[in-house]
């Protein structure tokens, strides 16, 4: 079967592509734009990818070889309901879906059961633990991460596994395609408000998705959230931990809420090998990191994923402890994802970035934007922090590069917050340091 990928640069369809590949399918695909992705992909085998995603150069794939299937991210629907990729497949009609179809085929073809992690932050670096404790404890395994890791590739099929690891984004309502046989919740707060207008919206889908789990393992806050107690779903059903357990004591990574992240991935995996807990421990707390999570791209210069405000607080919390241990000072340059989530999400600004001497602001990274929504500058945003006096509103130039080169020399820690892709700050500091080694 030949299966065409549009946005196969995403983080979400790239490793479907890998693992498609890897269990045997003929893999194409296109973007609009290259990134390092990209690039990665074609390391990995995957090597007809079309930039631009236009009829032309599906046209021209489906030609060498016809495409037996169609998959395509949210954000290619989301952004032109007609975009030329789609027309060109019902005019052909080649069958078309999101991930989701694709995925629950591949689950059903192989008999893998589904260990889903979810959440509005964490997830990825969840999943990656879950995907680390296998790994190291010699159990075969399949799994999709949306970032690239040092001990795999990010997507992976293992005919030999029973399990496969997945990170369920709630984007789109993708998870509720999914019936996991274990989900963990690594934290639930409203978010892609695209999708879910209102608060509840977004509660009543992790509700949903949770009671499509045969499993679930999630903290007692996020329980309260959803309004959740154990006795609603049965107690063997909903496992309700607590942050004060004792275990999480002896978790040593860097960084509260990655320690928080690490006891979820034990609990999941501890339930589906019944491997000591002491022992999962002392795997996890050597635990190696993965790419823009506090990431290293040169000395004192680290990238981090974080966009919302969760997200920023647990990079902050890792950073401030690393900054500590090596007597820094902390210097954040930070790119917000999407103008849209800032008119949400701006009031919550406040003290995410306390601790941090200065924090240079970038124009916000724009995708899936509301045309009737006024761009907001950094200026702007700036002032919705509770000490406005550290930010500092820039542009992606050479004043900001300087300005980096300068902490750097003045021996500051400095790690830029970016969750764009193409074109986003944690690609234009890549070029900037290659280029200055």
């Amino acid at each position: 079967m030949h299966i065409f990928f549009s946005g196969i640069g995403g983080t979400a369809i790239g490793p479907l592509a890998l693992i498609a590949k890897q269990a045997g399918f003929t893999v194409s695909g296109s973007d609009k734009q290259n990134s390092q992705y990209i690039e990665y992909l074609k390391k990995q085998g995957v090597t007809s990818i079309h930039i631009g995603q236009d009829a032309a150069g599906i046209a021209k794939v489906h030609g060498r070889m016809p495409i037996d299937w169609y998959v395509y991210s949210s954000a290619v629907a989301i952004e032109n309901p007609d975009a030329p990729e789609l027309v060109f497949c019902r005019e052909q009609h080649i069958k078309s879906s999101k991930r989701d179809e694709l995925l629950n085929y591949i689950l059903g073809e192989t008999g893998l059961k589904l260990l889903a992690v979810a959440g509005t932050h964490g997830k990825t670096t969840t999943t990656a633990m879950v995907v680390w404790l296998f790994k190291q404890l010699g159990v075969p395994i399949s799994y999709s991460v949306g970032a690239k890791m040092s001990f795999g590739d990010m997507g992976q099929y293992d005919k030999k596994s029973q399990y496969f690891v997945y990170e369920c984004d709630e984007f789109d309502r993708n998870f509720l395609a999914f019936t996991p046989y274990i989900s963990s919740i690594t934290g639930v707060t409203w978010d892609h408000h695209e999708i879910f207008p209102i608060r509840e919206d977004y509660q009543q889908a992790f509700v949903e998705f949770i009671s499509q789990s045969k499993h679930t393992i999630l903290w007692q806050e996020d329980a309260d959230y959803l309004n959740l107690t154990s006795g609603i779903h049965g107690d063997e059903r909903l496992h309700i931990e607590q942050t004060d357990n004792h275990h999480i004591n002896d978790i040593i990574l860097l960084g509260l809420f990655n320690r928080l992240d690490a006891w979820l991935a034990i609990c999941m995996v501890q339930k589906v090998t019944g491997t000591p807990v002491q022992q999962l421990v002392d795997i996890v707390n050597k635990f190696p990191g993965l790419q823009r999570r506090m990431e290293r791209i040169a000395p004192n210069l680290y990238s981090d994923y974080a966009h919302t405000p969760e997200k920023i607080r647990g990079a902050m919390s890792a950073a401030l402890e690393q900054a500590e241990l090596a007597g820094q000072k902390l210097v954040v340059v930070y790119e917000p994802l999407t103008n849209r989530r800032q008119h949400y999400m701006k009031d919550q600004y406040q003290n995410v970035f306390d601790g941090a001497s200065t924090v240079y602001w970038v124009p916000s990274y724009l995708a899936r934007e509301d045309p009737g929504q006024p761009v907001l500058t950094p200026a702007e945003l700036i002032t919705y922090l509770s000490n406005p006096r550290i930010g500092v509103a820039s542009n992606l130039d050479k004043t900001l590069l300087e300005e980096i080169k300068q902490h750097l020399a003045d021996g500051d820690m400095v790690v830029a917050m970016a969750g764009g892709g193409g074109g986003s700050l944690d690609e234009w500091l890549r070029k900037q340091f290659r280029q200055n080694k």
